[in-house]
C-alpha cells in the first residue's frame, strides 16, 4: 500500500493541490499537468498517474484538458486513518 512517505514533497504538494481543485490534467499519451495555469513537474505528475492517485474528472479527447481529480487511493495517502483511534 502507498504511504505518504513513498511520495517527493512536491509529488505531495501536487497532490494536494489536485484535492483543492485547482488542476487540470492534459489528456494525452503522455498526459500533464496544469495547477494555477502553470505546468508542473512532468515526472511527479506520471508517478501519480501510474500510482492510481490521480484521475481526469471526466472522459475527453485526447488533447483535452479536463479538470483533475484525486483517487479515493489518493485521499488516503494524503489523509491516512490510525489503526489506534
Amino acid at each position: 500500500m502507498m504511504e505518504r512517505n513513498d511520495l517527493s514533497c512536491r509529488e505531495l504538494a501536487t497532490l494536494r493541490a489536485v484535492e483543492a481543485g485547482r488542476a487540470e490534467l492534459l489528456v494525452s499519451c503522455v498526459p500533464n499537468l496544469r495547477i494555477d495555469g502553470g505546468w508542473c513537474d512532468h515526472v511527479a505528475v506520471l508517478h501519480l498517474i501510474a500510482e492510481d492517485l490521480i484521475v481526469p474528472a471526466r472522459q475527453v479527447a485526447v488533447g483535452w484538458l479536463v479538470r483533475a481529480c484525486i483517487t479515493e487511493k489518493g485521499r488516503n495517502v494524503l489523509h491516512p486513518v490510525s489503526d489506534a483511534a
